[in-house]
């Protein structure tokens, strides 16, 4: 659990703790019919919420196939639909879900494919990087070694993996990895 959502937790057990200490003698003499008011309770969604602007493209069968490509390795890896949308909205912002080959002058040193890996940084051959589920499944592999992967920020996961030089760039496509994951996960 991290460390953020612990202190939250115990600060709201601190709060109804002591709402109890003083609201304890008051309440046992209230009559509930007529002293009965609606208590607002906050709840803890089980998925994270997007930070930030969000963006949004409309994907060609291409692009469509990579997502399922993504999902497939996600899966084959027996990692959680988290780990998907991690991945999606990472490929979502290093190469638009496009697996990109070499671009010439365009290419960011010799990054290539989903996630822009690059062979000298030893993720690859050019032909593995290029491979949608090989690419996706070294991107896991990454994943997987970051302690709290699944509690933290998707931006943090993304950036502790990639280690861009814009590391709050993946959080803009957070909700539509999530909706793209909720679509393609069971089809």
């Amino acid at each position: 659990m991290n460390t953020i959502f612990r202190k939250s937790m115990l600060s709201v057990a601190g709060l109804a703790f002591a709402g109890g200490v003083f609201a304890g003698p008051i309440a046992a003499h209230a009559n509930p019919a007529v002293d009965a008011k609606p208590v607002a309770v906050a709840v803890q969604s089980a998925a994270p919420k997007p930070q930030g602007d969000q963006s949004h493209i409309s994907l060609n069968d291409e692009q469509t196939a990579n997502v399922k490509a993504i999902i497939a390795a996600t899966k084959k890896a027996g990692l959680p639909e988290r780990a998907a949308v991690i991945s999606i909205a990472t490929s979502l912002q290093e190469s638009k879900l496009e697996n990109l080959g070499h671009l010439g002058d365009m290419n960011d040193h010799d990054s290539l494919g989903l996630f822009q890996q690059r062979p000298s940084s030893g993720w690859g051959t050019p032909e593995q990087i290029t491979n949608p589920e090989y690419s996706t499944t070294a991107f896991l592999k990454g994943l997987k070694q970051v302690d709290g992967w699944q509690d933290m920020p998707l931006t943090d996961a993304a950036q502790t993996v990639q280690v861009s030089a814009y590391p709050d760039a993946y959080a803009q496509w957070e909700q539509q990895a999530t909706d793209l994951v909720a679509q393609h996960w069971n089809s």
